[in-house]
């Protein structure tokens, strides 16, 4: 399918993150060094969980695997293309490349709230049911859980790129940010988009909504349960899902603001964007791994592995 067909436009220009020359090279800096930090991070967790067949046997660390990977697509739909703007002048990505950005941020971003959900039922089964958590979840159900958040998820964005796609763009191609964002694009179509723009933001805003509330009541849950059996199970339990709250946090909050506020024009939605396409997926491996000591003696074991061979 020739993209191009349905629009005037050829090629969206982006203004990236700002227009300073100097802060752009600090940037390009700062960015590369944590780009790099993010796909050897989560990486580094994928292949701990399948080279120890405990971890990998765990529906814990099956998830947070799944987690990792899907953390290092989410970080690489646009950063490689932000960074090698920051050394551009102009700015430019084709009208498929822009199509090809919004259905990877809404894939993958789709697909790891649902995954984030399916975390949280995992915690929820292991402190509230721990005499059932190997038979409830076994590793048919962890498989399923993880097909059902990538299904979700395709659902999810080829539903918003299905209609973005068609839209007609015969002028205004300039994108006030360092990525095709789904609300800034669908503002340059040459048609009255209000409706239509404000039912496809809707969907994504339902999703990141339903999925945050679900979270929350499942670890509201998780407390009152275990509040209930035992005086200072609180604790034990805050300490258990304390990292899971710190990502869903991290990873909701900026979602759920820019997907609010849809049409604003404050540049503090470019900051949010950075904040859960790179920031959220730089600490999910430090925030999982410095509080787990099972994942750290893993990570220890392989290294010293690899030393050993090498």
């Amino acid at each position: 399918m020739d993209l191009q067909n349905y629009s005037l436009v050829s090629e969206f220009v982006l203004h990236g993150l700002c227009n300073s020359r100097h802060l752009q090279y600090f940037f390009f800096i700062f960015f590369s060094l944590a780009y790099v930090t993010i796909v050897l991070g989560n990486l580094l967790i994928v292949v701990t969980v399948i080279s120890n067949p405990r971890l990998h046997s765990s529906p814990m660390y099956f998830l947070l695997g799944n987690l990792s990977f899907l953390d290092m697509w989410l970080a690489s739909f646009a950063t490689p293309k932000m960074i090698r703007d920051f050394l551009s002048d102009r700015k430019l990505i084709s009208f498929g490349g822009c199509m090809a950005q919004i259905f990877f941020l809404h894939f993958i971003g789709g697909a790891e709230m649902v995954l984030l959900v399916s975390m949280a039922y995992d915690r929820y089964v292991a402190i509230c049911k721990p005499l059932h958590y190997m038979t409830m979840m076994s590793r048919r159900t962890c498989i399923g859980l993880v097909l059902v958040s990538w299904t979700i998820g395709f659902i999810h964005s080829i539903s918003q790129v299905a209609f973005t796609v068609n839209l007609p763009y015969c002028g205004p191609n300039e994108v006030d940010s360092f990525f095709c964002d789904l609300p800034l694009v669908i503002k340059l179509a040459c048609m009255d988009t209000y409706v239509l723009g404000l039912l496809m933001i809707s969907d994504s805003g339902l999703l990141s909504i339903s999925c945050f509330l679900l979270l929350m009541i499942s670890y509201t849950v998780i407390l009152v349960t275990v509040r209930q059996r035992s005086a200072g199970g609180v604790y034990k339990a805050l300490s258990t899902c304390s990292a899971h709250i710190m990502v869903v946090t991290l990873f909701f909050g900026p979602c759920i603001f820019i997907y609010l506020w849809p049409f604003s024009r404050f540049s503090v939605d470019k900051l949010l964007s950075v904040f859960y396409t790179i920031f959220t997926p730089l600490m999910n491996p430090l925030i999982y791994t410095l509080r787990n000591k099972e994942m750290i003696a893993s990570m220890k074991k392989l290294w010293n592995q690899y030393v050993t061979f090498h």
